[in-house]
């Protein structure tokens, strides 16, 4: 008979292998994948239940209903094309969308903010007659840098946060020590010289005929109330047990009725556009992790790659950030990253040095090596797709082209940072 600890193995590898050959079934491939755990009896369902994280699905989703109304408002894009207006000539235009982009994809869900900035690019690119390729990889690869800033930018911020116990605050210090944010917006500057470099034959003069209305600024007043008690609860809820979760339900829930009393939907109409493939991936992912933890394979993974660096912790970090790059450029950063962190933390252990030095090591691997190719982040499948309605057709290369150097700038930047914050002894 087959044992429960090989079974979940196969089980979980050929789900992986299936995230990379079928990228638009994952959810699906994740959702079957969890039930033939609990069918095979590798896990209860109790046990099943407890392996999802509730409280980052709580800020998953609530943080996706609050993005919802944020993007209806029209507030995001009616600041765009205040910025567009107001700059000297479009590589100037371009850095400062892209700008934009970084900015909003820190507290709104990296999707959702390259469908919001995205009508202003095309507005932009059709008046300007030129080609919206660049500025759109620009816009993608932009987003899905600021979206590890912060604790809700995205879900692998939020993956981390619920692993490490870490709370909104924690994000800009944590133990006494500059956290993730300075490290992002470190790789955020140098990577802005890459687009400046890449953007700058542009010089001709902008300006868009103003269309964007502001709709409503409560969905704003709601996004910057919940962004500011979500730091206060930084000081209540110091193990990140529920209270993120639960601030982020409420509000989602709140944004729920403006937008019944706004728009008169109906409460499915309302909750029908949410991205619900995501989150069901996302439950599926946890438990397809949940299974080779408790069966003793993350334990197992952790001793070969603590066995292949030996005692050289430079050399043990360096490996995390670099298989982080390279295999989050073909497989989606999510399932990876909820597997990788426990090996991660396993592996600080075994080396005696601060988890945060490879948990945090990991996360910037993960989360910016989807830059590379057009189908390593949910945000890059996006913006080649509303390309491709366009009528622009995007190669490989041709996002490589910018996603390489933007990728590689901002990591040795991020990944340095981290080092000697937490690395140096």
């Amino acid at each position: 008979m087959i044992s429960a600890k090989l079974v979940s193995l196969l089980i979980f590898v050929s789900a992986y292998a299936l995230f990379v050959f079928f990228p638009r079934k994952r959810m699906q491939v994740a959702v079957i994948g969890a039930a033939a755990l609990i069918l095979t009896g590798v896990l209860s369902v109790p046990e099943a239940f407890l392996a999802i994280n509730w409280n980052v699905m709580g800020i998953f989703v609530g943080t996706l209903v609050v993005a919802d109304i944020f993007m209806v408002s029209r507030v995001p894009a009616y600041l765009a094309e205040i910025i567009v207006d107001r700059a000297r000539n479009t590589a100037w235009a371009v850095l400062l969308i892209c700008v934009l982009t970084g900015f909003i994809s820190a507290f709104v869900e990296n999707v959702a903010t390259v469908l919001i900035v995205a009508p202003i690019a095309f507005a932009l690119a059709k008046k300007l007659k030129i080609n919206p390729t660049a500025m759109m990889i620009g816009i993608a690869v932009s987003s899905n840098l600021q979206g590890v800033a912060t604790l809700i930018g995205d879900p692998p911020s939020m993956l981390l946060g619920g692993f490490a116990k870490m709370n909104f605050m924690d994000f800009f210090f944590y133990q006494g020590r500059p956290s993730i944010f300075f490290a992002v917006e470190l790789g955020a500057i140098c990577s802005f010289l890459v687009l400046y470099f890449i953007y700058r034959k542009h010089r001709e003069k902008t300006q868009l005929l103003r269309v964007e209305k502001v709709k409503s600024w409560i969905p704003t007043i709601i996004l910057v109330s919940l962004i500011f008690l979500l730091a206060l609860s930084s000081f209540i809820d110091t193990g990140f047990s529920y209270t993120a979760g639960l601030l982020c339900m409420i509000f989602g829930g709140i944004s729920l009725v403006w937008a019944k009393a706004h728009s008169n939907k109906s409460l499915f109409e309302s909750l029908k556009p949410l991205d619900w493939e995501t989150t069901l991936f996302l439950m599926g992912v946890f438990i397809l992790v949940g299974s080779i933890t408790s069966t003793g394979w993350i334990a197992v993974i952790s001793d070969l790659l603590a066995g292949m660096v030996g005692g050289n912790i430079f050399f043990g970090y360096i490996t995390i950030v670099f298989i982080s790059i390279i295999l989050s450029a073909f497989i989606d950063n999510v399932p990876f990253l909820v597997a990788m962190l426990p090996v991660a933390m396993s592996m600080s252990e075994k080396l005696s040095v601060s988890p945060s030095l490879f948990l945090f090591g990991l996360l910037i691997g993960a989360s910016l090596g989807g830059n590379i190719t057009p189908i390593g982040a949910s945000a890059n499948i996006v913006a080649c797709g509303l390309l491709k309605k366009e009528g622009y057709e995007v190669k490989f290369g041709e996002f490589a082209k910018i996603g390489l150097p933007f990728t590689l700038v901002a990591v040795v930047a991020a990944s340095s940072f981290i080092w000697f914050v937490w690395g140096v002894r």
